[in-house]
């Protein structure tokens, strides 16, 4: 049922019905004249979301720090018996000064159209004449309060564009593997992508969790948006609200602009909040307030800013075991954990370990200049039947340093530095201990599974959490 409400406004001796919008924008009234700036309220508030009526301009710059202004309906002449109109342009300049984005409307009388005319020279907007048509006055104000969205939206475009191009120039690869953990976690990629839930991406360091992070946002609805990653672990406390949540210019002492926080700049597209579990306990409660409202609020404003985003989350730490030492929230837990993923450590991949190697090999063959470069099948032994602690991060940088210090156009064994490979026929001979037996049984049955835990437990017939257990004991990680 659609009602459409009228305001019956009475101007002198006329009567004018009005019909009613949907009240949106804050307009900021500046006139000295009680009976002036009464009429106007009466009439206005019935069509702005908010209108503020004063009387001494010198409070227009209090206005301008507490909320935000869209409009500013602003008098010509202050003081009594000055027309010059000074005054008026005086703090038209100071309305531009703190944001040339605010439409500024004057109010002048008839004769002083040729004030007028020098005030939008100035900036303002438009103006009215006195005595106004309220008609006319409403059209005015409106055609403001779009021209001032619209400059909004600009200045946001352009921020988000310069929040964008801090991220631009890297590229990310598609993940690369064929192994049944990696066809798993595609498969479960492609049932949470089609959703807006929230993801939490857990695993070690070095296993790309941002790269799934990132094919979780390319296989979603929103894909044609940005994805914005923040990495909280290189976050300090003093800049965690202005690079999250942005801020005004002269919020603080730095802030010579605007800027623009990662939640607005990734409205529409994809949040992706790295390290989660490095936030302290006063900053997870920011965070918390942000996802249950959907909103934000910037330094310098007390304005929310509703933002449209979908929300991935990554750590490597134990946020269970840190909700049970107190210094994770429970609460945010649950609302980061809709769904959660655990990328796969690589010496449980298996020969996706050659895939990468042979992809690397290629990055850094074209940026390094050695086009004729190759594995010796001994180097790729070698690879093979070292676990990477450090896992996709670690061959990276492994090949990368193997192609720069290789001699010749065959990188061996020797040229990846690795330590902790171990032969059949390098096993010792003399006599062992049983517990130094049962490490070199297991260690020797992780390498010839390539580190799969599961096809490790199945060859030894132990559980998964035993073998766990023993990996542990005995130091084999």
């Amino acid at each position: 049922m659609c009602v459409v409400l009228e305001q019956l406004f009475i101007f002198g001796s006329s009567y004018q019905i009005i019909p009613m919008r949907t009240k949106t924008g804050t307009l900021l009234i500046v006139d000295d004249n009680t009976g002036v700036l009464n009429s106007l309220e009466l009439f206005l508030k019935y069509h702005f979301e908010k209108v503020i009526p004063i009387r001494n301009p010198n409070l227009i710059g209090g206005q301008l720090e507490s909320g935000d202004i869209d409009v500013v309906l602003l008098d010509m002449n202050f003081t009594a018996g000055v027309n010059t109109g000074n005054e008026g342009i005086f703090w038209l300049r100071k309305i531009l000064e703190h944001d040339p984005a605010i439409v500024v409307v004057m109010i002048t009388a008839y004769g002083d159209v040729e004030l007028a005319v020098k005030a939008i020279k100035e900036g303002a907007t438009d103006f009215i004449v006195k005595p106004w048509d309220n008609q006319k006055l409403l059209a005015t104000l409106e055609a403001g309060l779009k021209l001032r969205q619209s400059r909004k939206e600009v200045r946001e475009l352009k921020l988000r564009q310069k929040q964008h191009a801090e991220d631009a120039g890297r590229n990310f690869q598609k993940i690369i593997g064929d192994s049944p953990p990696i066809k798993e976690l595609q498969k479960t990629i492609a049932k949470v992508a089609r959703t807006d839930a929230n993801v939490l991406i857990l695993g070690e360091n070095g296993t790309g969790k941002e790269l799934i992070a990132r094919e979780i946002h390319r296989q979603s609805k929103r894909h044609n948006n940005e994805f914005v990653p923040v990495d909280l672990g290189a976050l300090s406390e003093s800049l965690f609200e202005s690079e999250l949540f942005g801020h005004v210019k002269g919020a603080f002492t730095d802030a010579r602009d605007d800027r623009i926080g990662r939640f607005q700049s990734a409205s529409k597209g994809t949040l992706f909040l790295d390290e989660i579990g490095n936030l302290n306990f006063a900053l997870q409660a920011k965070i918390l307030t942000a996802i249950e409202q959907r909103t934000i609020t910037p330094i310098g404003t007390n304005k929310p800013i509703p933002v449209n985003i979908r929300l991935l989350a990554a750590t490597n730490k134990d946020l269970q075991e840190m909700i049970a030492n107190s210094i994770f929230r429970e609460d945010l837990y649950y609302r980061l954990n809709t769904v959660q993923i655990t990328a796969p450590p690589l010496r449980e991949r298996g020969k996706d370990i050659l895939l990468l190697a042979e992809h690397y090999l290629a990055v850094f063959r074209q940026r390094y200049e050695r086009p004729h470069l190759r594995f010796t099948e001994h180097a790729l032994d070698i690879l093979l039947s070292y676990h990477w602690p450090g896992n996709i991060r670690e061959l990276r940088h492994t090949i990368e340093k193997a192609v720069i210090l290789a001699e010749g156009d065959h990188l061996q064994a020797e040229d990846f530095q690795l330590t902790g490979t171990v032969k059949a026929h390098d096993m010792i001979k003399q006599p062992l201990s049983l517990e130094e037996g049962e490490k070199l049984i297991i260690e020797n049955a992780l390498k010839n599974n390539r580190w799969n835990i599961s096809e490790t437990a199945r060859e030894l017939k132990v559980g998964r959490q035993t073998l766990y257990r023993k990996i542990d004991r005995y130091g084999l990680q």
